[in-house]
């Protein structure tokens, strides 16, 4: 049984002081640089290379991929969103825990990457995954349609997190769960690439979860992460 704890929290005051980027604009996310996400943006972007670094022995989830898949404790015939699949990582192995009842939505924001999640999906025929486009601003998932959102070294990209959490909110079922999991920061160990790329430490983002009407978050031991950290949130009625 994995080992568990709640976090003491209430540091969502972090969400006040962003500043809007247009009178009638919600705002961007505290310290997050304006072109956050340009490099996935980018038409020209060599999915080869992402392939190798996301997918590859040198990045922590990765190596712990499997122990990951047993922390994220999902069931056959669930409904469950990879928010930020990237090159697929999680893509078979998740397809393959939901089985054919089950429904695996790949969610991403870069044109390269949903080219190259569309093509894994026809090549590996996984009949269980629908790849769907997100924006910058919502996981454009339909309401209540998943139990599961999984949101994997990406939610220090989100640039509008009030607004795409509200959207996962609304996606999820009653009793749904939203797993965060990402990057530790903590100044005077984290390395440096850390510390400028992500722009909070966990108990931030677990407090700015929570505003978006989740439970206190808890963490769950996962057996190969040092680097980054994975947090459980409930949906919370309205």
């Amino acid at each position: 049984m994995l080992a568990r704890w709640t976090l003491s929290l209430g540091l969502c005051a972090a969400l006040a002081c962003a500043t809007p980027h247009a009178p009638d604009a919600a705002p961007a996310a505290p310290g997050a640089p304006s072109s956050l996400n340009a490099n996935f943006l980018d038409p020209q972007l060599d999915v080869a290379e992402y392939v190798q670094r996301f997918e590859g022995e040198s990045r922590e989830v990765a190596l712990a991929r499997d122990a990951i898949l047993a922390a994220l404790d999902v069931r056959a015939g669930q409904r469950v969103a990879d928010i930020g699949a990237g090159t697929g990582l999680f893509l078979a192995p998740l397809s393959e825990a939901l089985g054919p009842r089950g429904l695996l939505y790949a969610v991403d924001l870069s044109p390269r990457f949903l080219e190259h999640l569309r093509e894994r999906v026809r090549r590996e025929e996984l009949g269980n995954v629908r790849v769907v486009e997100c924006t910058e601003r919502s996981s454009s998932l339909p309401p209540d349609s998943i139990d599961v959102a999984f949101i994997c070294d990406t939610y220090h990209h989100f640039e509008h997190p009030q607004e795409t959490l509200a959207s996962l909110h609304r996606a999820l079922r009653p009793g749904g769960r939203l797993l965060l999991l990402d990057f530790e920061r903590v100044p005077g160990v984290s390395r440096d690439w850390m510390l400028e790329h992500v722009r909070a430490g966990k108990l931030e983002f677990a407090g700015e979860v929570e505003a978006a009407g989740f439970s206190a978050a808890t963490e769950l031991n996962v057996p190969g992460l040092e680097e980054n950290y994975l947090l459980s949130f409930t949906k919370l009625a309205p």
